[in-house]
């Protein structure tokens, strides 16, 4: 059986009057059991215009499930930015070397969009840790 587990670490010796250092491991379990997630999808996408565009919809994950995603924008200019919403609704913005890691509960109108700002050919690579 495989299992998946997620690390994430952070520091800084300016973000406070001393140094910190947080870190925190979690093993990433289906819903409500002890079995590992054992499946994934990843890429990377480019995107050419502006306009919302889907990245991630509910076929490819269980809906419902103990879905995992991984979004990176993969710019390397500070203003540009991807706008991410889930059921249109905007969560955010990452701008260039920005991501996030949050938990989907996958629908059928709970789709993960993205919306680059500029129309230039911007990039972002994505994952899925699912059941």
């Amino acid at each position: 059986m495989a299992t998946t587990t997620a690390t994430i670490t952070l520091s800084s010796a300016d973000l406070t009057d001393n140094a910190l250092g947080l870190g925190n491991t979690n093993t990433l379990y289906k819903a409500g059991g002890t079995i590992g997630l054992e499946k994934a999808q990843s890429g990377v996408r480019t995107y050419t215009s502006t306009g919302a565009v889907e990245l991630l919809d509910e076929s490819v994950v269980t809906q419902d499930g103990a879905n995992k995603v991984y979004i990176k924008n993969l710019s390397e200019i500070a203003t540009e930015y991807f706008e991410v919403a889930v059921q249109s609704e905007v969560i955010g913005r990452l701008y260039a070397g920005d991501w996030l890691w949050m938990p989907w509960s996958a629908g059928s109108s709970n789709n993960i969009t993205v919306n680059p700002s500029v129309a230039t050919t911007m990039k972002l690579e994505y994952t899925v840790v699912h059941e």
